[in-house]
């Protein structure tokens, strides 16, 4: 019986370590991107080109259980202005509201978006929904002049541009 009890506890030990090491080494991986997000806030870094944004997104989102949405803000430079997650949903899809996109966009006085949202399946090829969500963000922010410039499908391994595509 006490054998038993010896081999059980360094495996719930173990366990316990693994998981307070996974909670680490999240939390350091939050401050690193807030710390990215603010380095490139404070350089006006220019998101315009492909490869920097995907590997942008994929830090963010790349690592995600869940669907969300974000959306980075530019001015007419392609400077990033801010980067919020607007929307979250489940393993398989995420409600998003183009007022919503819209009404932020205007808050921040920003001149052209870039989306990004996150398929934790871990396959980065577009949807339907995806496209049909595009084409409606597209032109709800058409309507105020706002330039949609790129949407970001993102795994923790790759990312699909959609602009690259020819879907924007």
């Amino acid at each position: 019986m006490q054998a038993r009890s010896r081999v059980r506890a360094p495996t719930a030990a173990r366990a316990v370590s693994s998981i307070g090491a996974r909670a680490r080494e999240d939390r350091v991986i939050a401050r690193a991107l807030r710390l990215l997000e603010r380095r490139i806030l404070s350089q006006g870094a220019c998101l315009g080109d492909v490869a920097t944004c995907s590997a942008f997104f994929r830090m963010r989102l790349g690592g995600e259980g869940r669907e969300h949405l974000e959306v980075a803000f530019l001015d007419t430079r392609h400077r990033l202005l801010a980067v919020e997650r607007l929307f979250s949903g489940s393993i398989d899809g995420a409600e998003v509201h183009p007022r919503i996109v819209v009404q932020r966009a205007l808050a921040l006085n920003a001149a052209a978006v870039l989306l990004a949202h996150n398929h934790p399946s871990g396959h980065a090829e577009p949807s339907e929904a995806d496209r049909v969500l595009t084409t409606r963000l597209k032109a709800a922010l058409g309507l105020v002049d706002i330039r949609l410039l790129d949407h970001f499908v993102v795994t923790a391994g790759e990312a699909t541009s959609m602009a690259a595509r020819g879907l924007i």
